[in-house]
């Protein structure tokens, strides 16, 4: 195939299953990635949820890095917004001294949770006003250690230094985004499966290749599938994507409507909860792939991050096995062949 497929994994908790087993769900996940031939394997950041038992990235990918050999781990993503750039860079520099060359850093903007649990997380620590860009800026100075005579915190080091840094990702769902990414250098990652608005992504695309022919440019999209065309679409048919609309123009998607509607009240502004259909490629693994193949032409996407939100554990694996790299790949001989 011309591009490569990694996983998004948000440790979704399944009915019936304790937390233990969501997270060891997630490990049997990996591992299973590993084995399939997958690129990379993510974990996501969400606080306070009863959706999803993923709320820390960096310590589960430490403990992912150990629980497999080969395929690369990551964050999808540390949410910037809450941290220090330099306790992100060490915690990172070390897993990258550890596992050299496996790591993968993948940084969003969202607050990964509800006002309650962002003001929880900020509880106590010294916020001296510098907006997202900022602290991405030093991030990457952190990691490339290249911090600038001028910086006021000019000498200082993200220690220690790996041998083989870790990578950095972008994640956002808007061409701003994308432009922020293609200034500094950055591979962007585009959430499909959160804004499925193709205009939107055509211009991401534009914007990001736009004299950085040689920048990286991934989707995250929403897939299921299974077997029969029908199977798939009955396992899709019930997902939505639920946003909540503040009054300030500002918009954010969550896991429920519950959630949603709860981060409203929590806002203290006036705010409507709305529900859409998920934009899920859904089908047997011959139709999902023939979509695939058509996004990479259209927009120049160089590889795809596979997010399957089915609250089953048995045919969320299944998914995630017909689409494997080695599983398409023998389907393609196959076709070649006949």
């Amino acid at each position: 195939m011309a591009y490569k497929i990694g996983i998004l994994d948000q440790s979704p908790v399944i009915e019936g299953s304790s937390n233990h087993d969501v997270l060891q769900q997630s490990v049997k996940l990996a591992q299973l990635a590993e084995d399939w031939g997958y690129e990379r394997f993510w974990v996501s950041e969400h606080h306070n949820s009863v959706d999803v038992a993923g709320s820390s990235p960096e310590v589960l990918v430490s403990y992912l890095l150990a629980k497999t050999k080969r395929i690369r781990i990551g964050s999808g993503g540390v949410m910037l917004q809450h941290y220090s750039p330099y306790k992100v860079a060490e915690n990172f520099h070390v897993l990258s001294t550890l596992e050299p060359g496996r790591v993968d850093l993948g940084i969003g903007k969202a607050p990964g949770g509800l006002p309650l649990s962002t003001k929880a997380l900020q509880y106590g620590t010294v916020n001296n006003g510098e907006d997202f860009e900022e602290r991405l800026i030093f991030l990457q100075q952190l990691i490339d250690d290249k911090i600038p005579a001028t910086h006021p915190l000019a000498g200082i080091q993200a220690t220690p230094i790996p041998p083989n840094k870790q990578e950095l990702y972008l994640l956002g769902a808007s061409p701003n985004s994308a432009k922020l990414a293609r200034e500094l250098g950055i591979t962007f990652v585009f959430a499909r499966f959160i804004n499925s608005d193709d205009s939107i992504i055509a211009e991401a695309s534009k914007v990001y290749k736009e004299n950085n022919t040689n920048g990286k440019f991934i989707v995250a999209v929403a897939t299921i599938a299974a077997p029969t065309s029908q199977e798939a679409r009955i396992l899709a048919e019930n997902q939505k994507i639920v946003k909540v609309h503040l009054a300030s123009g500002r918009s954010l998607t969550l896991n429920s409507y519950e959630a949603a509607d709860k981060f409203g009240q929590e806002s203290g502004q006036d705010y409507e909860v709305k529900e859409y259909a998920a934009n899920i490629i859904a089908g047997t693994a011959t139709e999902v792939k023939s979509t695939l193949d058509q996004l990479h032409q259209l927009y120049s996407i160089d590889e795809f991050i596979l997010h399957t939100p089915i609250p089953k554990s048995e045919e969320r694996l299944k998914s995630f096995e017909l689409l494997s790299p080695k599983s398409l790949a023998t389907m393609v001989r196959k076709e070649v062949s006949i």
